[in-house]
């Protein structure tokens, strides 16, 4: 068995061995949850003047996106876009997703004055190619022209869910007063 540091390589590396073992490896959704973890922090430490509160944000948006992810890509690969040897259950997307954040590290070059971006971007193209990698890998595909298919379909609806959801707690803190001076509410 790999180490946490070994599999992070691998899956960095676009592996489709590392990502078989993490698939297989039941007990490996505690690495799978580190990986994102680490990913999430390193984007909030790369965005400098983020504080304790933006460090926070990003960790919880770092796994509330790794659970809905893992669970769109699951539904998608399994429900619409399924070939008859796709056989996947929760437990392998979120394990194989999860070690697909490996790139995401390097996001904690982000402050570093006019490569930080130019980082950032890299890292967030380099984690995609991992995400195809790793769907791939969990779903049983051998085509990796499907496995982008369901990170397309995938992808589409994270982004109208997550908009749905900033348009609802954006209007939440409109009332409160949150996103104007003195609000609706006037406090």
């Amino acid at each position: 068995m790999s180490t946490l540091t070994q599999r992070m390589i691998g899956a960095a590396k676009l592996d489709s061995a590392t990502y078989e073992e993490v698939e297989a490896d039941t007990t490996a959704i505690g690495q799978a949850m580190t990986v994102v973890l680490l990913s999430a922090l390193a984007a909030g430490l790369g965005a400098a003047g983020t504080g304790v509160r933006g460090m926070v944000a990003a960790t919880l948006a770092g796994l509330v996106g790794w659970l809905v992810w893992a669970w769109l890509a699951w539904f998608v690969g399994t429900k619409i876009l399924p070939t008859p040897a796709t056989k996947a259950d929760m437990g392998e997307l979120l394990r194989t997703v999860g070690f697909s954040a490996s790139p995401g590290i390097l996001r904690v070059f982000g402050f570093v004055p006019i490569f930080g971006p130019l980082i950032g971007a890299v890292a967030s193209i380099w984690m995609l190619f991992s995400m195809v990698v790793a769907v791939r890998q969990a779903l049983d595909y051998t085509s990796t022209l499907r496995a982008i298919a369901v990170c397309v379909v995938g992808w589409l609806v994270y982004v109208a869910i997550f908009m749905a959801v900033g348009m609802v707690l954006g209007m939440g803190l409109f009332l409160m007063g949150g996103g104007t001076r003195g609000g609706i509410f006037g406090y």
